[in-house]
């Protein structure tokens, strides 16, 4: 659609992603050339925005390109501005102090044992990770041009190297955590637990940065491991920051203990997390601390016997579910009383819960018979020894002898199991009250997690870490981690107050960022709050 304006045109283009493009165009030889682009509108009240906006750009282009077509005495005033007596610099930002310093003091961390000065720097790097993410030294410029207030940038690392303390680390999050269970009735019934890759884009390792398997696919790269507990809402409650070639399967015991000792809690909650947990070590943790848990298992990795009793299974339709119980004796190794490692076993009791996807079948279908084909290509080229194929879970097909010579013979016995297996999703629970929906359900709020993360990455901009001191690296985690915590409960009250807007979230703070008040001798005068705004300040009052 074209709007005809004068000699400029406002068009509508449509995208294939289904948004409109607001665009002024001019006429030439039967086409059109764009003028300027006003934006890209994902909706009705977005597109109605950017109209308003290129109805009175073209008349600005319009008295520039055809002086001619406006009335003689309507000219352009552009160089010769009419100025009321008040400098932007008088504007004050309050935006961030209204929504987000309000939640600051609410979620009890003005209590934190910190004196005023370093509380309140605690504060802005907190509320700017969320406003303004970015470099902690922007926060000195916005300061002193916005707030009118001096900082040393050798102030701000001091304060990172100190931070990070463990009482003092140990006391923010425990503002953080006692403010969760009160969202929740004062129960605590489920916790999440996830593990994430952090990289840098320097190449030198130290102490803390590690070069491991990265999640985010980044070889070569010196990394950290971020841990964090959530709630089935994806409140945060804990996290710990661990070398970046730690294996994350060897984390949960570490955190569990620290959080358990760190918040003491008699009921404990039902750990779920991820197949990357799943090995007799954590098993034996929390059965032997009488934690109820969920666990993803691998599927084809189980014994042979089970994988047989799993492929009789019959899955008629897709979300069909079929439960098992089994008992089973596992090693796993403790620490002795002098920090020896000894070899124990435990009779443990579980129920496992299986799921049918036609989608996840042929997907399963299609791995293996691209890998199959890649293993016969590299047996066809050369000759392969059991080195080459180690890293490959496909190997399992091929006959191998004592001496490790690899014949080339696929075993059509094991390949005919594994196609029985297609498409099958299981869950390892030892609490026998929970119904196998409840299990697959609390499972699938593992994204709870995973949109921390992804919030954290993006709209915190966790990455890129400017640091390479182990202690600043962990201050910025933990400042992180706190601006996650005001995030979630900002989008909580929004949602309490049905408070909704159907435009992006970096908008809303864009426009929580332009709240201003004006100094009038000494005292602070709020302009006047557009309806967004003021949506947006009484639903937090809630």
């Amino acid at each position: 659609m074209v709007w005809f304006c004068m000699s400029l045109h406002i068009r509508e283009k449509k995208n294939k992603s289904g948004s409109v493009s607001i665009q002024i165009v001019d006429r030439k030889n039967r086409g059109y050339k764009v003028i300027e682009t006003i934006g890209c509108a994902k909706s009705e009240k977005e597109k109605q925005l950017f109209l308003s906006i290129a109805n009175k750009r073209v008349k600005q282009l319009n008295k520039k390109l055809y002086p001619t077509l406006f009335d003689i005495d309507e000219t352009d005033n552009s160089d010769n501005l009419e100025f009321i007596n008040l400098s932007n610099k008088e504007l004050i930002p309050i935006g961030d102090e209204l929504i987000f310093g309000r939640l600051f003091k609410e979620l009890g961390c003005n209590s934190i044992n910190l004196d005023n000065k370093k509380r309140k720097l605690f504060k802005s790097l907190v509320i700017s990770r969320i406003l303004y993410p970015g470099s902690k030294l922007y926060l000195i410029d916005y300061l002193e041009y916005f707030k009118k207030e001096s900082i040393d940038k050798n102030q701000i690392y001091r304060f990172l190297d100190n931070i990070y303390q463990e009482d003092i680390k140990n006391e923010i999050e425990k503002c953080i955590f006692n403010h969760t269970p009160k969202l929740m009735g004062n129960t605590l019934a489920v916790t999440f637990y996830d593990v994430t890759t952090l990289y840098f884009e320097s190449e030198s390792e130290d102490d803390l940065r590690k070069i491991g398997f990265s999640k985010e696919g980044k070889l070569a790269r010196p990394q950290i491991l971020l841990g964090l507990f959530t709630t089935l809402e994806g409140y945060p409650l804990s996290y710990e920051v661990y070398e970046g070639n730690k294996y994350e399967g060897h984390t949960l015991i570490d955190i569990l203990k620290k959080f358990q000792k760190r918040f003491n809690i008699d009921n404990k909650p039902i750990v779920v997390a991820d197949r990357g947990m799943l090995n007799n070590n954590n098993i034996a943790y929390l059965e032997n601390n009488n934690y109820k848990y969920i666990l993803a298992y691998k599927i084809k990795n189980l014994s042979n016997e089970l994988r047989e009793k799993i492929a009789n299974l019959t899955f008629i339709t897709d979300g069909a579910i079929k439960t098992l119980e089994i008992e089973k004796e596992i090693s796993y190794k403790e620490k002795d009383d002098n920090g020896n490692k000894i070899t124990k076993t435990l009779n443990i009791k579980q129920k496992l819960i299986f799921t049918y996807s036609s989608k996840r079948a042929k997907k399963d279908k299609k791995t293996r018979e691209k890998a199959i084909k890649k293993i016969e290509a590299v047996l066809n080229g050369k000759k392969v020894t059991k080195s080459d194929l180690k890293l490959s879970y496909y190997a399992k097909y091929l006959d191998i002898d004592e001496n490790c010579n690899i014949k080339y013979k696929l075993n059509s016995n094991k390949i005919e199991l594994d196609e029985k297996l297609d498409g099958i999703k299981g869950f390892a629970t030892n609490d026998f009250t929970l119904d196998a929906n409840d299990v697959i359900a609390h499972y699938q709020n593992q994204y709870a997690v995973e949109r921390a993360f992804r919030i954290s990455k993006t709209d915190l901009r966790i990455r890129p870490i400017y640091h390479r001191l182990e202690n600043r690296i962990k201050a910025h985690i933990l400042i992180s981690f706190v601006s996650y915590a005001f995030y979630k409960e900002f989008e909580r009250r929004l949602k309490k107050s049905k408070t909704e807007f159907d435009f992006s979230e970096k908008l809303l703070r864009d426009i929580i960022k332009h709240m201003y008040a004006i100094n009038v001798n000494g005292e602070l005068l709020y302009l006047k709050f557009d309806d967004i705004q003021q949506m947006v300040y009484e639903a937090m009052k809630n």
